[in-house]
């Protein structure tokens, strides 16, 4: 990657400051830029706000190696530790200089001497300057205030700016000059609140949403993407999970889609439709539980225990999974899995849905099913989306095991249990909720909610928590009926 060298100065007059700044590209060519600092400012505040300048307007122009040329001995000093600054708000320059420093691989700072600076001195002296006329063709820009107060007063280690200035207005009443960027603030500023010292956004699928800052923006999604219990979902549903578990910042969706198109194994592995496209017959069941399909995936690569096949069970309205690992497909193992993860985990159930299989379409599971008042419905060669469902997930199951497993497949067995947990606690299409909270009547705390503590985390009482359970439980049938009308 080519470096880029920037040359700058700073000059005083009148107490007015200018900062001047000639920006050399790797192909030769020069970009002039000026900064007028209409306040009170000293010789060594100047030249301070020539590096910020310096330093601001390479990350915005994208560069990553970077030669700064100063004619100041005493500021490289400063800047590289080998003299200290005794004044407090020199200390806060440096700071921001380091801060905006870790944008790019490779920053030196040069001096050379003042003679081969002329150029950005002559600009800082224009800036500085009452005599400036438009004959020059050069734009300057005009400052107010001093970087280190404003926006920058509150600006923390790992804070972002879309989040400073809420905190400014919200803490201290802080507003600009500008008076559209004034209204600006305080409408946006109406659904944000500030709970021991931590922001958050007023919701609407939950009361509170806490704020991110860029790092933690970075933790959130890759942890529910790829982290222990990450199933990699696509970008909608990444992103509503991010909300669900209680975090927001502006770019969510977008970060989520860059996670996404980044990730090779979503791509090579994504579902590639081959069957022509025709109207869904959907199948709705309008009480959980009542309703399972089965089906069998595998044969998968072997392991010591002999594990090839996997018997998964999934119910038609709560949209919740059961699998269980075995090593051969008998009569005798579909009905130990019915009785033992159906049955005596959720109830009789009124219809289980198959296919043509021998290890279902024969007389002994049959007994089993009416001994129990069960209903079985075998699938047509004729009618195959009438067990559409089982498929689907047959297919969601095998995806998120390859994205899971790729280059240690043999290895799936014990991530079976990982998988099916992320594909419960994420929201489905068909339903519009998670599979965990239609089954249990709250929402799951998932493991990104502890390395990030969620609003929920933190404000957890036990007495509280078991109320708020209870009222969940009673108004769960309201839940179940507006997801059984968005299928219908």
């Amino acid at each position: 990657m080519e470096t880029c060298t920037i040359q700058t100065d700073g000059s005083t007059m009148k107490k007015v400051g200018g900062a001047g700044v000639v920006l050399i590209s790797p192909e030769g060519e020069t970009l002039k830029y000026a900064v007028k600092l209409q306040f009170p400012t000293t010789n060594n505040e100047v030249e301070y706000k020539a590096l910020l300048t310096v330093l601001s307007l390479a990350k915005a122009l994208g560069a990553k190696r970077l030669i700064v040329q100063v004619d100041s001995q005493l500021r490289i000093g400063h800047v590289k530790g080998d003299y200290e600054a005794k004044e407090e708000r020199m200390h806060k320059y440096l700071k921001i200089i380091q801060q905006l420093s870790q944008h790019f691989d490779s920053l030196d700072f040069v001096q050379i001497p003042q003679a081969k600076n002329a150029k950005a001195n002559f600009l800082a002296r224009l800036a500085s300057s009452n005599d400036y006329n438009a004959t020059f063709e050069l734009c300057i820009e005009i400052r107010g205030q001093p970087s280190t107060e404003g926006e920058q007063a509150l600006k923390r280690k790992e804070q972002d700016e879309w989040m400073t200035l809420i905190i400014l207005y919200l803490k201290e009443g802080w507003l600009p000059k500008d008076k559209a960027k004034v209204r600006k603030i305080q409408i946006r500023t109406a659904r944000f609140v500030i709970i021991d010292d931590v922001l958050y956004r007023r919701g609407y699928s939950l009361p509170y949403l806490r704020c991110a800052s860029s790092k933690e923006a970075d933790y959130v999604p890759l942890e529910i993407y790829e982290g222990i219990c990450g199933n990699h979902t696509e970008v909608r549903s990444l992103a509503g999970k991010a909300l669900r578990a209680g975090y927001y910042w502006p770019t969510l969706q977008k970060d989520a889609c860059d996670i996404f198109r980044a990730c090779d194994k979503c791509q090579r592995f994504a579902n590639v439709q081959t069957r022509p496209g025709e109207t869904i017959t959907p199948i709705s069941s309008p009480w959980p539980f009542a309703q399972w399909g089965i089906d069998i995936i595998g044969p998968f690569l072997l392991r010591k225990k002999q594990l090839r096949f996997i018997i998964v069970a999934i119910d038609y309205f709560t949209k919740w999974v059961k699998a269980k690992l075995v090593t051969t497909i008998t009569k005798a193992k579909v009905i130990s899995f019915v009785w033992k993860n159906i049955i005596c985990r959720f109830g009789v159930t009124h219809v289980i849905i198959l296919d043509n299989g021998k290890q279902f379409d024969n007389p002994k599971f049959q007994k089993f099913c009416q001994d129990l008042g069960v209903k079985n419905h075998y699938s047509s060669p004729r009618h195959p989306q009438a067990n559409g469902q089982i498929e689907v997930m047959n297919r969601s199951l095998l995806k998120i095991i390859k994205t899971w497993l790729q280059g240690a497949k043999r290895v799936w067995p014990e991530e079976l249990q990982n998988v099916l947990w992320a594909y419960r606690t994420t929201i489905r299409v068909p339903t519009g909720e998670t599979p965990f909270r239609l089954t249990f009547g709250t929402e799951a705390i998932i493991p990104v909610e502890i390395g990030l503590t969620s609003f929920q985390v933190k404000t957890y009482e036990d007495q509280k928590n078991q109320q708020e359970l209870n009222d969940n439980l009673d108004l769960i049938d309201e839940v179940r009926e507006e997801a059984m009308k968005q299928m219908a």
